[in-house]
């Protein structure tokens, strides 16, 4: 039975501005998170080169990133937040993991078939090997826990497959060695040297659709600024864009079933319940009202109230980049600390001198 300390590993692409579905499917998780584990909190950056960004574009997203975790409430003392890229035992353990996986393993990955189409050939490898490098983020901390939503239930199957893997093809190995030199005497007793992670799913998670688009997921890509709420957005902002928000000529819906075919009332329901950490039966029973345009000034206060503080605070961080830069040089110290005493053993496992 695993005897690994519970640590929870999650990143963040820095690819903009964020905006209200990453707030609600993500950090608000981490800050809950925080609470309850010993957390590693990481920016991606080495993953958003996927997309081909220019270097002063990643350099920015990457600070304004960081000020809105920071600004959302998330601890860089209490946990470790850092950028991947200062970290580079990421990118080794990568490509030993490159080395386990199985092409057919990855030709099965779902969200690389629905990002390249019939255009694969012109894919980048690093598009394809995607999958390991979050495998690596992952167990390069020997972390036991990951907050993951649907869409990335895969990519996490992939990285258990491959911490078994390993474990079994050096087996023999990781027995035999004195692995006790940085690791406590009962990590010793353990079935495998990575642990198998675990999915922390959130049972009330909520998808976030775009304010246009009830069908559409709510997207820092997309061409109109209307179909979304940017976490640095003023309060006149937030209130043009909820009340330009898609719903429909039909009355405020009195049950959850009503929302089943109303995909637009189903995401500002959705939204104000888990503001307001709540649930869409619960908000239903509260506004008892015909008009949408009255939910919608309700909708707004909870939004102003929730996020102002949040885009106040990154407006100024995102004046102060020499601090933002130092949590980010303090967090990858910290995180580089954990990750190398895990490389020297698995170095020592794979053979290299």
């Amino acid at each position: 039975m695993s005897t690994f300390k519970p640590l929870v590993f999650s990143g963040i692409q820095p690819s903009g501005n964020l905006q209200l579905g990453n707030y609600l499917g993500a950090i608000k998780r981490w800050i809950a998170l925080q609470n309850e584990y010993n957390c590693i909190y990481c920016i991606v950056d080495m993953h958003a080169l996927t997309i081909n960004p220019s270097p002063e574009k990643l350099k920015q997203h990457t600070r304004e990133v960081t000020a809105a975790l920071l600004a959302s409430g998330i601890d860089p003392q209490k946990n470790i937040l850092f950028n991947q890229s200062r970290v580079p035992q990421h990118a080794e353990l990568a490509w030993i993991f490159n080395c386990i996986v199985r092409i057919g393993w990855m030709k099965r990955m779902i969200q690389f078939k629905d990002k390249v189409g019939k255009h694969h050939e012109k894919a980048s490898l690093g598009l394809f090997a995607y999958p390991t490098l979050m495998a690596a983020d992952i167990l390069v901390y020997r972390a036991t826990h990951v907050p993951v939503g649907e869409d990335q239930k895969q990519h996490l199957e992939l990285a258990r497959n491959i911490a078994q893997r390993f474990n079994n093809d050096y087996s023999c190995r990781i027995a035999s060695l004195d692995l006790g030199v940085a690791m406590k005497a009962e990590e010793k007793t353990t079935s495998g040297f990575f642990p198998v992670v675990e999915p922390l799913i959130n049972d009330t998670s909520m998808r976030i659709m775009s304010l246009r688009d009830g069908t559409k997921k709510m997207s820092k890509s997309d061409e109109s600024d209307l179909s979304r709420i940017n976490l640095d957005d003023s309060a006149d902002d937030i209130a043009k864009k909820i009340r330009k928000a898609k719903t429909d000529s039909e009355f405020f819906p009195k049950t959850v079933e009503e929302l089943k075919n109303r995909p637009e009332a189903d995401n500002l329901i959705t939204i104000y319940a888990a503001l307001a950490d709540s649930n869409k039966r619960t908000v239903l029973t509260e506004f008892n009202i015909k008009q949408f345009s009255d939910f919608k000034v309700a909708l707004t206060d909870i939004l102003v109230e929730k996020l102002s503080p949040i885009s106040s605070e990154m407006r100024r961080l995102k004046k102060d980049y020499a601090y933002i830069d130092s949590v980010l040089k303090n967090g990858s110290r910290r995180a580089s600390i954990i990750a190398e005493k895990n490389m020297k053993h698995i170095r020592d496992i794979i053979g290299f001198l």
